[in-house]
């Protein structure tokens, strides 16, 4: 089954009422040690005087930070509706089929600094950790979530669409050759250049596009002749794996 990967967004919708995080419903049990370990650490550092440094943020995001201090309480929301920003938008959950939805269930996956894994239905307190966060006791986030990750995701068997950035790659590598990098650049005149806006924007099409088709592309060509139905799209081998290149030509 094709496995999509998202990453995290920096805005996160909250919620004034609702219940606080259940452990037990969320995907990945086996993830559960680590998050708590992650968040009640992102919880003292929050509260320290140290907490902008560590957590590479500036004053103006002091309601942002705070609000870590109390991710036992704070309401769930689900992860369908947590993220929001260019990649998000348009993904345009919210408008999908309820077919679509059927299949991002079980097709999406975003890789969280503070949750691990997460699936759509999953219900998660807002938070603001970077996976590029080293955090004390801890180290960088990416080597904390490296192993547990590849053990929760073992059985991926599919070909992988990875829709994330490089900081989030490095937390979990397939090992597959059916991994695929999307990777976005506009070409004018012949030259070609990556804005990381588009290709965030870029992204979230792809992965909706996927998902509405309602097919299952079994390899990385397949995958190639499902995108290329909408854009120019270059499909080489990558050192593990392959990329897939979305030309946008103005």
């Amino acid at each position: 089954m094709t496995l999509i990967l998202l990453p995290p967004s920096e805005g996160k919708t909250g919620k004034a009422r609702g219940r606080a995080v259940d452990f037990g419903t969320l995907s990945f049990p086996e993830l559960n040690p680590v998050r708590e370990q992650v968040l009640d650490t992102l919880a003292k550092v929050s509260a320290s005087q140290d907490a902008y440094g560590v957590l590479g943020v500036g004053p103006s995001l002091q309601a942002e930070v705070e609000r870590n201090t109390r991710w036992r309480t704070e309401p769930a929301v689900p992860v369908s509706e947590l993220y929001s920003g260019v990649l998000y938008d348009a993904l345009g959950y919210s408008t999908f089929s309820p077919g679509t939805k059927r299949r991002a269930a079980n097709r999406l996956l975003v890789v969280s600094a503070a949750w691990g894994a997460l699936r759509p239905a999953d219900r998660v307190p807002p938070y603001r950790l970077s996976m590029g966060t080293s955090l004390p006791g801890h180290g960088p986030l990416a080597g904390v979530w490296r192993e547990p990750l590849a053990a929760a995701l073992a059985e991926a068997d599919g070909v992988i669409v990875d829709c994330r950035s490089s900081t989030y790659v490095a937390a979990w590598r397939p090992t597959a050759g059916k991994w695929v990098s999307v990777n976005v650049v506009r070409e004018r005149n012949g030259v070609r250049t990556v804005v990381s806006h588009m290709a965030k924007h870029t992204r979230g099409l792809v992965a909706r596009h996927v998902l509405e088709s309602g097919k299952d592309p079994g390899t990385p060509k397949a995958l190639h002749k499902l995108v290329s139905e909408r854009w120019n799209a270059e499909l080489e081998p990558a050192a593990s794996g392959w990329t897939l290149t979305v030309v946008e030509r103005d």
